[in-house]
């Protein structure tokens, strides 16, 4: 059992992201001082944080000291801990120290990849990544108006259950009726707030779940009420999620089209058809490409398509594979996403986290597939990070151009307002801070994430909304 001591300060939260790098279940014991980890392995840690601000770990006669100055002490305890079990386990992290979402936001704060490596311990190949990543959020948050907003629609629905998620308890075809209140709630709800809006809107999102489960007649009457109530200017940024190409039909297209949306996702998340059919997506490698194609030749000039790293069922080369079969159809935003323990997937959190080491060559993959990308002419352009992830491993977008999803920063950053519209969907507000610190303190406002419970309150949640956002 490890067991980690905290003396000089109680940044528990910090200490057990780092120890989750490496192992699961670690728990804070506030009485105790202590974290402790049963997983682990038999060893006494003390996490010490002094008077001047330094910090080291100490394991019975080792001692663990960062170099260099001293950070805040949130991050500097991360720092010695880290060091420790890196020496305890005899192995290292790619992303090192850093445990947040966002580890572009520590980047911009940097003025080089090696700062990143010399005070986070994070790879270079990683703090690269990081830093290019940086810059072309902040390019892309400079298109965004300050004191703008942004919009997102939720249809929190799939058309069957992928093993790797926890969206939604039951294929969703059986219970149309569902869709069509739910979809009626949307619409009022959108009616209630968006009169209220006296601010521009920069972009408009249409996620999920997946938009395109609902029917052709109640998709369109949504798109109908969207862009009768919002005052889109004709520079806004409208993206609709078509993931499911079984939710896809020429109706659909076409509806998008006359409203002159350009932007879509088709994710195939693999394109190997017998892991789709384990996983219960129930389409194939081979409706990817029809719908890809018929979406491409329709006019739609802004595809991204989504792969996951780490599938069950899969070995590495198979994700590579599924990479250059994406490349060599050429959409203009490819997203990699790596494969987290969500918390009611059926997949365990064995198969995700892979601690037995069946599953050889993840990072690897990835690495061999970034190259694959920047050689074809794509570039990242957002990035974030979840918990219980292999080796912490994060999710990188890629872009082709200026293509880059102007939504996907605002939401990612802590510098843009989003309203969101439907069951399980979280609004946020970005206040500037005095002083010369440009970080910015962040409120959220959360929507019920039952569905059939938002039907019967969706008054109440927008009312909500408009009080947070002063509307």
């Amino acid at each position: 059992m490890l067991k980690v001591y905290l003396k000089g300060h109680d940044k528990y939260y910090g200490l057990t992201d780092v120890i989750r790098l490496w192992y699961d279940g670690a728990v804070e014991d506030r009485e105790g001082h202590r974290i402790v980890c049963e997983s682990g392995p038999d060893a006494v840690i003390e996490s010490i944080l002094r008077e001047d601000g330094t910090s080291e770990a100490r394991i019975g006669d080792k001692v663990y000291r960062p170099e260099g100055q001293p950070l805040e002490p949130g991050r500097e305890i991360k720092r010695s801990l880290y060091l420790a079990m890196k020496d305890l386990s005899g192995t290292d992290m790619p992303w090192g120290c850093l445990t947040g979402i966002r580890p572009t936001l520590v980047a911009m704060e940097e003025k080089t990849a090696e700062d990143l490596t010399e005070k986070y311990y994070v790879r270079p190949d990683k703090a690269l990544l990081a830093m290019e990543t940086a810059k072309e959020e902040e390019k892309l948050l400079n298109m965004l108006d300050e004191d703008g907003l942004s919009i997102y629609v939720g249809i929190p629905f799939c058309p069957s259950r992928c093993s790797y998620c926890s969206f939604i308890s039951e294929d969703i075809t059986k219970h149309m009726d569902r869709l069509t209140s739910y979809s009626k709630a949307l619409e009022s709800e959108i009616r209630l707030l968006a009169p209220r809006i006296r601010r521009k809107i920069s972009s408009l999102y249409m996620g999920g779940g997946t938009p395109t489960v609902l029917p052709d007649k109640e998709f369109n009457e949504l798109l109908d009420t969207i862009f009768g109530s919002f005052d889109l200017p004709a520079d806004s940024e409208i993206t609709i999620e078509a993931g499911r190409p079984d939710t896809l039909t020429d109706y659909k297209l076409e509806a998008m089209r006359d409203k002159n949306i350009s932007r879509i996702c088709i994710n195939p998340q693999t394109m190997n058809s017998e892991t789709l059919e384990k996983l219960n997506r129930r389409h194939s490698a081979e409706d990817i490409i029809y719908w890809y194609e018929k979406a491409s030749k329709m006019g739609f000039d802004v595809i991204n398509m989504d792969l996951i790293a780490g599938l069950p069922y899969e070995m590495p080369e198979d994700f590579v594979s599924s990479a250059k079969s994406l490349i060599s159809l050429d959409p203009a935003n490819i997203t990699i996403h790596t494969l987290y323990k969500k918390r009611r997937a059926n997949l365990s959190k064995e198969d995700v986290m892979d601690r037995a080491s069946k599953r050889k060559g993840l990072d690897e993959a990835l690495q061999e597939a970034y190259g694959l990308l920047y050689e074809a002419g794509y570039h990242p352009y957002y990035m974030y990070r979840q918990k219980d992830t292999e080796k912490g491993l994060e999710n990188t977008g890629f872009a082709k151009g200026s293509t880059g999803c102007l939504y996907n920063v605002a939401m990612m950053t802590d510098y843009r307002d989003v309203l969101s519209f439907g069951a399980g969907s979280s609004s946020k507000r970005c206040f500037k801070q005095d002083g010369p610190d440009s970080k910015r303190r962040v409120e959220r406002c959360l929507t019920i994430k039952d569905a059939i419970g938002y039907i019967s309150r969706y008054e109440e949640m927008a009312m909500k909304k408009a009080d947070f956002f002063e509307l």
